[in-house]
C-alpha cells in the first residue's frame, strides 16, 4: 500500500512522468495509471483493499465489536439481576 502511495505521489505533487516512474519501480504503465486515477478519485481513501480497509469500514468494525460488548454486558447484568432478585425472595 504503501509502495503504491510512494509511486503516486512521484507522479502526481513530484511532477515526474509516468513511463518514467513505470520504468524505475518496474510496474506497468497501465497499472501506475490505474493506480493514479483512483488515487485522484478519491485521495484520502486510495488503496485499501487487500486486507486493509477505509476508516469508514474500520469504524464500522469498531462500532459492532463495541456493541456486541455491550450486549454481552447487559446479558450479564440481566443474570445477576435475576440471581439477587431470587435470593432476595
Amino acid at each position: 500500500m504503501e509502495f503504491k502511495r510512494y509511486a503516486v505521489k512521484l507522479i502526481v505533487h513530484e511532477g515526474k512522468k509516468r513511463a518514467d516512474v513505470a520504468r524505475e519501480h518496474g510496474i506497468s504503465d497501465s497499472t501506475l495509471e490505474n493506480w493514479v486515477r483512483k488515487y485522484r478519485e478519491d485521495e484520502g481513501n486510495s488503496f485499501f483493499g487487500s486486507g486493509y480497509l477505509t476508516p469508514a469500514e474500520e469504524q464500522h468494525q469498531r462500532d459492532m465489536k463495541r456493541i456486541e460488548e455491550l450486549e454481552e454486558e447487559v446479558a450479564i447484568l440481566k443474570k445477576a439481576a435475576a440471581f439477587f432478585a431470587k435470593n432476595q425472595e
